[in-house]
């Protein structure tokens, strides 16, 4: 069989009869790399798409967390602040009890001694009483 000349020249007919450049394979192939690239970059648009969603989400979540966290922080922090208000609070009272202790303690030598008076001096009215 002889070779066409147009195709040795680099010159090939397509299916519509149009005179082409490269040979039908190439073209062919050419056509289907060019359908697998678009397929390609749009399956890498929808990834994307779909990481930055998953990104935004993270994002949300860790704001939250931080969130979270500083409310845990704070409640951790008031409830050192209650704790030490309360010990405080104890110590004021045992203070406060140990002085009234103390001033229990007054009254009762206090009362011991006006009542050793009080006995005194009824013993010396009793006793003027008698003499009279």
């Amino acid at each position: 069989m002889a070779k066409d000349p147009l195709a040795e020249a680099g010159f090939y007919f397509d299916e519509l009869n149009k005179l082409r450049v490269l040979e039908p394979e190439v073209s062919q192939k050419t056509s289907e790399l060019k359908e697998e690239c678009k397929e390609f970059v749009d399956k890498i648009g929808q990834f994307q798409k779909i990481v930055g969603g998953l990104i935004e989400m993270v994002d949300e979540l860790a704001k939250e967390a931080e969130t979270e966290k500083m409310k845990a922080i704070g409640a951790r922090n008031l409830l050192k602040s209650v704790a030490k208000q309360r010990e405080a609070q104890q110590q004021q009272l045992q203070a406060l009890i140990a002085e009234k202790k103390m001033q229990l303690e007054r009254y009762r030598i206090e009362y011991e001694a006006l009542s050793k008076v009080e006995s005194e001096q009824n013993e010396f009215i009793d006793q003027f009483i008698l003499q009279k």
